[in-house]
């Protein structure tokens, strides 16, 4: 067993038995004791911006691409979902929503509701305990269940829990693209990043994927962890993004989202942050930029950018 796996092996099996108040401390203060660390490396790579050579641009001349997604934790997320679609049809965005199947009810009506008005629903995972990855009989026995999941709600997207990933076993999940991995994050348990802003195809035997990294920092670590008050951090990585053509890939989670600014809780950080970031996006940059859903980016990709004989894992 590699360090970073034992290390979460040991993390998951004391995280019942330390309150949750202290898990955040101790985070917090990892988190700045390790940030002048890499202050080169995070929030922006430099070389995660280079260009993959066979890419032209993105769709109708737009200068960047605009991808949302919310991976929804709990029950408290689950019903703050209707609210943050609202407010990003607000702004006229669209966005995807990760479920995760056998940790609390996710409502037919609420997952008909969100692809009825053109966002996307995608699966989060099985359970979220944390041991999806930690050993390949693990991950086979679960991918069988995952795998019903993408049929019976017609899906076909995934994003693993925690950003735990493993490139070649998503292979065994019956999906188009997915969410799991980040250009730079050296605060997530699994740091490997992939060091682009950019998909990219994951081959295997004839099949494959489409991998979307995330490349805007998740809201947990510099709203929750580090808490700051202000979005420069998000501002100072898209405004890089934009520069080089990239990807804006964006995980917010509505359980960590407080609509009342009156009532915000330990793990919360107010929702008008998150509409800043909104509008500051249409603000400025204004008709340059291509708002899709994971789907639609991942299709673009799979047969306008990297054209060839694909298979996807279905």
């Amino acid at each position: 067993m590699d360090k970073s796996k034992l290390i979460n092996t040991i993390f998951y099996g004391l995280k019942p038995l330390i309150p949750r108040s202290l898990q955040l401390l101790l985070r917090r203060k990892l988190i700045l004791y390790k940030l002048p660390k890499y202050r080169d490396s995070w929030p922006i790579l430099e070389k995660a911006g280079e260009k993959p050579p066979y890419f032209r641009g993105w769709p109708e001349g737009k200068k960047f691409a605009v991808v949302l997604t919310h991976d929804v934790e709990l029950q408290k997320g689950h019903d703050r979902c209707k609210s943050l679609m609202a407010l990003e049809q607000k702004h006229g965005f669209v966005s995807s929503f990760n479920f995760v199947p056998e940790r609390y009810q996710v409502s037919p009506v609420l997952r008909s509701n969100l692809e009825a008005n053109g966002f996307e629903v995608g699966v989060h995972g099985l359970n979220h305990d944390g041991k999806l990855f930690q050993s390949r009989k693990i991950f086979v026995e679960r991918a069988k269940k995952i795998n019903e999941y993408i049929r019976d709600w017609k899906v076909v997207g995934f994003r693993a829990p925690a950003m735990h990933h493993n490139l070649d076993w998503i292979h065994d999940l019956h999906i188009e693209y997915d969410l799991s991995t980040f250009d730079t994050d050296p605060f997530e348990p699994q740091s490997d990043g992939v060091e682009t802003i950019f998909p990219f195809w994951v081959a295997k035997n004839g099949k494959g994927y489409v991998e979307l990294p995330y490349t805007v920092s998740q809201d947990f670590t510099p709203y929750v962890l580090m808490r700051e008050r202000t979005i420069d951090i998000w501002k100072k990585k898209v405004d890089w993004i934009v520069a080089k053509g990239g990807m804006v890939l964006v995980n917010v989670h509505p359980d960590y989202l407080a609509f009342d600014r009156d009532k915000v809780g330990m793990e919360e950080f107010p929702v008008n942050m998150y509409e800043e970031l909104l509008m500051y996006i249409n603000k400025q940059y204004s008709d340059q930029f291509w708002n899709a859903i994971p789907r639609d980016v991942a299709g673009f990709w799979r047969d306008e950018v990297e054209p060839g004989d694909k298979n996807i894992n279905n």
